[in-house]
């Protein structure tokens, strides 16, 4: 669940920005990852980028156990103090995934919110 609100905005401002997902009781959303790791460094003996088991073990710990089933905005302490848009959710599995994949594997990191709404980050700067 999210609950998209700034606390530096009044409740008409995060009305207007965030509209229908602007909700005080929060509302869920389900995510789909995309391609998550660049393939640049392909291993000559293995033929893979990595290990898929611990690839799969980084996953786990990265997205699925900070994230999942989860209301955002009250069970992640990050989001205490970050607006939960799907924007903010990529930047912080960029961020835990940086911290346990090898130096220069992460390429990209996609969230599907809605057939529409997909976001890209590759590590560019936020703005805070």
């Amino acid at each position: 669940a999210c609950l998209p609100h700034s606390k530096s905005l009044s409740e008409e401002e995060n009305l207007k920005l965030f509209g229908k997902c602007n909700n005080p009781n929060g509302h869920g959303h389900n995510y789909k990852g995309g391609e998550l790791i660049s393939i640049l460094a392909i291993d000559p003996v293995s033929g893979m980028v990595m290990n898929l088991t611990d690839l799969k073990e980084y996953m786990q710990a990265a997205i699925m156990e900070p994230l999942d089933h989860k209301n955002l905005d009250k069970d992640v302490p990050y989001f205490s103090e970050v607006v939960s848009t799907t924007e903010n959710i990529a930047v912080f599995i960029w961020d835990k995934l940086q911290q346990l994949l090898p130096q220069g594997m992460l390429h990209k990191v996609e969230v599907q919110e809605t057939e529409q709404n997909v976001v890209v980050y590759k590590g560019e700067q936020t703005l805070k």
